[in-house]
């Protein structure tokens, strides 16, 4: 069955660095585009990126651009994001997330990894 699995998240200071991972099982990842989404406290789901699995074009939020980079290992069923200049406001649950674009939706999420940014 399709399993995404984030690891990597933790305590970090402000301005600090961190990378997170997805590892994918169950389905042929190097076929669809993955996401980022996040989710703060007290808060909704945000999108924080994307990537085309064909072309490797990606696509951030504005909260995030320039400071965030996503990215992938086809060979070893991975989706990493790595996140530069952590500012407090980036304290969330990450979620890795599948996007199948027959339905026009996302249909697996990982149990996310928890980012705490904070001194």
């Amino acid at each position: 069955q399709v399993q995404l699995v984030e690891s990597g998240g933790g305590l970090v200071q402000p301005g600090g660095s961190l990378r997170v991972s997805c590892t994918a099982s169950g389905f042929t990842f190097a076929n669809y585009y993955m996401s980022w989404v996040r989710q703060a406290p007290g808060k909704g789901l945000e999108w924080v990126s994307y990537i085309n699995p064909f072309t490797d074009n990606t696509d951030y939020a504005d909260s995030v651009k320039g400071r965030f980079t996503i990215s992938r290992d086809n060979a070893k069923n991975t989706l990493y994001l790595q996140m530069n200049n952590l500012k407090p406001e980036d304290t969330a649950l990450y979620y890795c997330a599948r996007w199948d674009s027959n339905y026009w939706d996302y249909d697996y999420w990982g149990q996310g990894t928890q980012v705490f940014v904070s001194a």
